[in-house]
């Protein structure tokens, strides 16, 4: 019985799950340095997700790469018009190691980026 609502709500109020699935959490810190590079950008940016949707697909993608959500097309998850790397981390490991990304960048702007975002 419940006081101060009709009768016969609790018949009509079901529970369901999430659309997607579940979302299990990153025990082992699998995507840390993604989801760490969303942070920061969130941020630097004053919470205008907008601006960080390139860290937000790499972190996505990580997920989806370690299991930690099923796999979706991107278009799906609303970011299928953003770049197709893995986000920050990946690009700044690559210029670090002498990558692809530091070949293509003769005059080393990419790892001056890298290091604002770095620092923030």
């Amino acid at each position: 019985m419940s006081f101060g609502r009709p009768g016969g709500l609790a018949d009509t109020f079901k529970v369901l799950p999430p659309q997607r699935g579940s979302f299990p959490l990153d025990h082992d810190g699998d995507c840390k340095t993604f989801m760490l590079s969303y942070m920061k950008c969130l941020k630097a940016n004053k919470s205008d997700s907008g601006e960080c949707r390139l860290e937000a697909r790499g972190y996505l993608q990580c997920r989806m790469d370690h299991g930690l959500m099923d796999q979706d097309d991107m278009q799906n998850l609303g970011l299928g018009d953003v770049g197709g790397d893995k986000g920050p981390a990946v690009a700044a490991s690559t210029t670090q190691t002498g990558g692809a990304a530091a070949s293509s960048d003769p005059a080393g702007t990419a790892s001056k980026s890298a290091d604002k975002t770095s620092r923030i």
